[in-house]
């Protein structure tokens, strides 16, 4: 196995995993807080980093069936939502290549509100 290589966002506002704190997403990636998760509440984001892309797997969600990727934290391998491979209904493509992340297991880096 190789080294990790952990990426560091210089936005000032960043999102990260709430278990070891790594960098994940710019808050000018976010594209939606209205999404709901398996925990609670879930963030719709462009670019997320430091991640690990699972197998895809058809699933029957609220806004019907998408092939989605569980996605991991790459430093502690924390489960961290999921990504959009495929949305089989044409008002949904616009989540493909687009990462869930659940407000259970991020935080927001000290320092903004």
């Amino acid at each position: 196995m190789g080294r990790l290589f952990k990426e560091y966002l210089s936005d000032p506002r960043v999102y990260i995993c709430a278990n070891c704190h790594t960098h994940l997403a710019a808050h000018d990636s976010l594209v939606s807080k209205s999404f709901q998760g398996r925990l609670g509440r879930a963030y719709l984001f462009n670019d997320v980093v430091n991640i690990d892309v699972g197998p895809a797997q058809e699933k029957m969600l609220i806004t019907g069936l998408h092939s989605i990727c569980d996605v991991h934290c790459n430093i502690c391998r924390s489960y961290l939502g999921w990504k959009y491979e495929m949305a089989y209904e044409q008002e949904q493509r616009y989540k493909i290549g687009k990462v869930i992340l659940e407000k259970a297991h991020i935080e927001r880096e000290s320092g903004w509100h």
